[in-house]
């Protein structure tokens, strides 16, 4: 019987233990993920994937910046290319600003409303 009460005495000690550490991880952290504050760049991040898109089944276009240029390169064929690069890169809302896709620019029948489609 005294090895039952030895036993769950270290299992609670153990248990409040892990408690403990978990609590003043969490406070140091301040609310930011574990993984993420421990290998997390010393410096802003300088190279970003803004955007990108499946062309087919095996083909991308990336959008990456790096700095405040970006560059537009086409992956996943027989080898990867480079599209346009010198891109300068918008900030704040002028970044988050589309352009109207290639159907909404190319003229229109006469007679077909742009509502028509």
């Amino acid at each position: 019987m005294t090895d039952v009460l030895v036993f769950l005495v270290g299992v609670a000690c153990v248990a409040a233990a892990v408690v403990a550490v978990a609590y003043i991880v969490r406070r140091r952290t301040a609310g930011a993920s574990l993984m993420a504050t421990f290998f997390a760049s010393k410096s802003g991040r300088r190279i970003d994937i803004v955007e990108q898109v499946s062309i087919d089944g095996r083909r991308r276009l990336v959008l990456v910046r790096r700095d405040d240029v970006e560059h537009l390169v086409m992956t996943g064929g027989p080898a990867d290319v480079v599209i346009e690069t010198g891109i300068r890169a918008a900030r704040g809302a002028a970044a988050d600003v589309r352009q109207p896709s290639l159907f909404a620019r190319l003229p229109r029948p006469r007679g077909q409303a742009a509502g028509d489609r």
